[in-house]
């Protein structure tokens, strides 16, 4: 048997009356995922667990079978593990967002205009994070550069709950008053985000970019703390070998804590300018080269929900329908054995709040050799919930996907 994972990162959300009242997933042209939830099960899954912030490291922890609630240490310590930082036990990391604030004198009364400064290009992030590593660090903070915007900071024997530090997709257009860090131990870090300001806002990058009609990373912003991850070996736990195919420092970090195969896809961004097809190919090559899992995680309907662009969250889903799901499709057909597919979102992200939220998703589990009449004639939100299927704890629901028949 062949298993495979499509993980369509925030595609589930609420109706948009642009789209007649539909959500993007119900608008959206998708023929590949409709007709396989129509012979699959199909119901809701609760991948954030009570409690928990829904963030993509919680909720795909859940989806690829770790208890958060046991394996979860923070965010940043994942994506710093696909960094390659080797991480001491009381080392503790923190996301490092390259952001664009408005130009207030002041810090705290600046806007945060884009929580990902344009999508700026990895190679220009580059320069800035070794900049600011050449003036603010030292032997207690080291920053490391990422993907894009998504870079980290690691504070040698730091405090692993400094205070309240806030996603900066969360507060996109507001004012920052009310959402600099706060708590007993964040002043360090408050004062690097300042100090960061000052340094990056007439940098030769940023100049250019402005030159450009571009936003500049003109400040970093730190959030996502944690310390040292551990999880089990993937394969130890579920006797499978897996890969994981993913743009995004989180996802490979989860991939190489698990010791899965973490694949680099060329051209692979974490946009809906991604390499689709790139993704699709390079899961296609690792169930062909032996390998028995493949996790593809896509963060484009994310990041578009994120942007609250309407139309390229519903363009997002379709090309993942028809550059992902349909070659792979094709693929394990091709390859003669049994298969079994689910589809789902890790997390809702609104695109009328423009973060994530914390209600179940919907999700389709596939199996070539046990095909049903689900009723489902559209694969959405409400013919998740018409079925009365809901898995909860979500980790439960890879256990699930990989039984030999439902």
């Amino acid at each position: 048997m062949k298993y495979a994972v499509v993980l369509c990162d925030g595609m589930a959300d609420r109706p948009v009356a642009e789209l007649g009242n539909k959500t993007p997933m119900s608008a959206a042209d998708k023929p590949n995922m409709n007709s396989l939830a129509a012979k699959a099960e199909v119901g809701l899954v609760k991948t954030v667990a009570t409690g928990m912030k829904p963030g993509s490291d919680v909720a795909n922890l859940s989806v690829i079978g770790y208890d958060p609630k046991v394996y979860y240490t923070g965010r940043s310590p994942l994506e710093a593990a696909s960094i390659g930082i080797d991480l001491k036990n009381d080392d503790v990391t923190l996301r490092c967002n390259l952001v664009t604030l408005s130009d207030e004198p002041n810090y705290e009364d600046k806007t945060m205009v884009d929580y990902c400064a344009g999508d700026i290009s990895s190679s220009e992030a580059k320069i800035l994070v070794e900049y600011i590593q050449e003036k603010l660090g030292n032997n207690i903070f080291r920053f490391y550069n990422g993907v894009s915007y998504r870079h980290c900071l690691v504070w040698t024997k730091g405090e692993p709950k400094p205070g309240i530090l806030t996603p900066p997709h969360d507060i996109t257009g507001r004012k920052i008053t009310e959402y600099i860090p706060k708590g007993e131990f964040v002043d360090p870090l408050y004062d690097l985000m300042k100090k960061s300001y000052d340094l990056l806002k007439d940098h030769p990058v940023n100049l250019k970019r402005v030159a450009e009609g571009k936003n500049p990373a003109n400040s970093i912003w730190l959030w996502g703390e944690g310390m040292k991850p551990r999880l089990d070996s993937f394969e130890k736990k579920f006797g499978i070998k897996a890969s994981m195919i993913s743009a995004v420092d989180l996802l490979k970090g989860i991939g190489k804590c698990a010791e899965m195969a973490v694949c680099n896809v060329e051209g692979a961004t974490g946009y809906i300018d991604t390499n689709f097809s790139g993704k699709a190919q390079s899961a296609i090559d690792e169930l062909k080269r032996g390998q028995d899992f493949v996790y593809i995680h896509v963060e484009a309907p994310d990041e578009c929900g994120h942007r609250a662009e309407i139309e390229n969250k519903k363009k997002s889903i379709e090309l993942i329908d028809h550059l992902i799901l349909e070659p792979l499709v094709k693929a394990l057909k091709e390859m003669g054995e049994d298969y079994s597919i689910m589809v789902l979102p890790d997390h809702p992200t609104p695109l009328c709040i423009k973060t994530h939220s914390g209600e179940p998703v919907p999700y389709f589990i596939y199996r070539s050799n046990d095909e049903k009449d689900s009723g489902v004639t559209v694969f959405d939100e409400d013919s998740a919930a018409s079925t009365g299927i809901y898995v909860d704890p979500g980790y439960t629901l890879m256990n699930r996907f990989l039984q030999s028949n439902s």
